[in-house]
């Protein structure tokens, strides 16, 4: 028994060493000024959204994977389904948020150009029937939530999907994300106020359809 509870301590002890030595979640920097999506999107927004909550999001992953990695490593499987909620709601925003600063460009808007544009052709008509499907989507969603252009592995086509709060679209719908709105309120309401139709119709002015481009011709390996 007592070789038994030695290896016990031993792995707990081993499980410890290594959660400690994970390297945390970071805010990831912008490759452009808080300002540079004027007049769409304003600076004051910008700063808040980026700095704020999504570096909250960041923080509470990271104090949550902490606790999940306690309770691992002491076996305590209630507190690991416990923290289910805070990983996914937090994982999500970081992973959502991480993506949408990479789908945004000063130099963004107009139409995408090759594969891209050839499957949204394909899978929606056109690019305007497109837009318009998606903004529709993503005006819908209640609440707070992102609106998403998706690529479905399976059947190699896109899609168009809504997903509630921050949960991940990957990981709620399989689909590998290639372009995300967010239409919580804070990445809106400071200038468009509850007029969230208006949010989404500027969007368009700024997505960076190169970033969305490289997104899919990686999903599609």
């Amino acid at each position: 028994m007592l070789s038994i509870s030695m290896c016990a301590a031993s792995l707990s002890h081993t499980i410890s060493k290594v959660a400690a030595s994970k390297q945390k979640h970071t805010l990831p920097d912008l490759t452009y000024d808080y300002g540079a999506l004027e007049p769409y999107v304003s600076a004051e927004i910008m700063q808040l959204h980026h700095s704020k909550h999504h570096a909250t999001y960041v923080n509470n992953l990271n104090v949550t994977e902490e606790k999940y990695q306690e309770a691992l490593a002491k076996g305590d499987v209630t507190t690991q389904v416990a923290l289910q909620p805070a990983l996914k709601f937090n994982g999500g925003g970081h992973i959502n948020h991480t993506i949408f600063w990479t789908n945004l460009s000063p130099n963004g808007g107009g139409e995408p150009q090759g594969e891209l544009m050839e499957a949204i052709k394909r899978d929606f008509g056109s690019f305007q029937k497109m837009k318009e499907k998606m903004s529709a989507v993503t005006v819908a969603v209640q609440g707070s939530g992102w609106g998403w252009l998706g690529f479905d592995k399976d059947s190699g086509r896109l899609r168009i999907a809504a997903c509630a709060n921050q949960d991940p679209l990957q990981g709620t719908t399989g689909l590998i994300p290639l372009l995300g709105i967010d239409v919580w309120e804070h990445a809106y309401y400071l200038q468009y106020k509850n007029v969230r139709p208006d949010y989404v119709k500027a969007i368009w002015s700024v997505v960076n359809w190169e970033n969305v481009s490289e997104r899919l011709q990686m999903a599609r390996k």
